[in-house]
């Protein structure tokens, strides 16, 4: 039987492929104020700036490719059952081969009703102005943005919590409820923490059995497979 192996990954691993993240330019995204196209508020004031400026990403994840990063963690597969928990939006992990991919923050590639979260769809074209859900009301990203509600955290939280071994890569543990993840490890639960500029939180600061390797995401992911296979 394989032991459980849960990998928390964030943007360092998709930077990687060419995919940029708001922190790179102090709060910018792309030249946007985050909150204007990453949160509730942004969307009610203009929403079809909120549409162009994910289209735009679509268009920028359609072009990359998954990095070395991504191929390692379904290496691991052939040795552990490995479940990824991203705050990632791509499907970088996906395109790699890895079978179990949990979202926290959404997905690029599909869309919603913006009345109601359970109509979920396709999408890898423009979503524009217009583009309606079944129940009339306009379509937007499947993202989750900030002030709303992270609907897969508690799932989230029991794989943490049963992890025989805990990689955590391209994240800065900056951003909860994500960030709180680590609090589910239990406390003699191995972690590996990759990162260039590593910032410990307080839940991985106190814990007992902690690694930092300070190297890009691929490079220390690199690492760690030739030390746990």
């Amino acid at each position: 039987m394989k032991s459980n192996l849960v990998v928390l990954t964030g943007a360092g691993i998709s930077a990687e492929s060419g995919i940029k993240t708001f922190r790179d330019a102090g709060g910018l995204w792309e030249g946007h104020d985050v909150m204007e196209v990453a949160s509730l508020e942004g969307w009610y004031k203009n929403y079809p700036l909120v549409l162009d400026f994910y289209n735009q990403r679509r268009k920028q994840l359609l072009n990359s490719e998954p990095n070395m990063g991504h191929f390692i963690l379904k290496e691991l597969e052939r040795y552990f059952d490995v479940s990824i928990i991203t705050q990632n939006v791509d499907d970088l992990h996906e395109r790699a081969g890895s079978n179990h991919v949990l979202h926290l923050h959404g997905e690029l590639l599909k869309s919603r009703s913006s009345i109601d979260s359970s109509l979920i769809y396709t999408c890898t074209q423009d979503i524009l102005p217009g583009d309606v859900c079944e129940k009339g009301s306009q379509l937007r990203p499947h993202i989750v943005w900030f002030g709303e509600e992270v609907p897969l955290i508690p799932l989230a939280a029991n794989k943490v919590s049963n992890a025989d071994l805990v990689i955590i890569v391209g994240t800065s543990l900056q951003v909860y409820p994500a960030a709180g993840l680590v609090a589910y490890v239990k406390s003699l639960t191995k972690i590996y923490y990759v990162d260039p500029k590593p910032s410990l939180n307080y839940e991985i600061s106190n814990h007992k059995s902690l690694e930092i390797i300070q190297e890009i995401a691929s490079r220390g992911l690199e690492i760690i497979l030739q030390r746990i296979t």
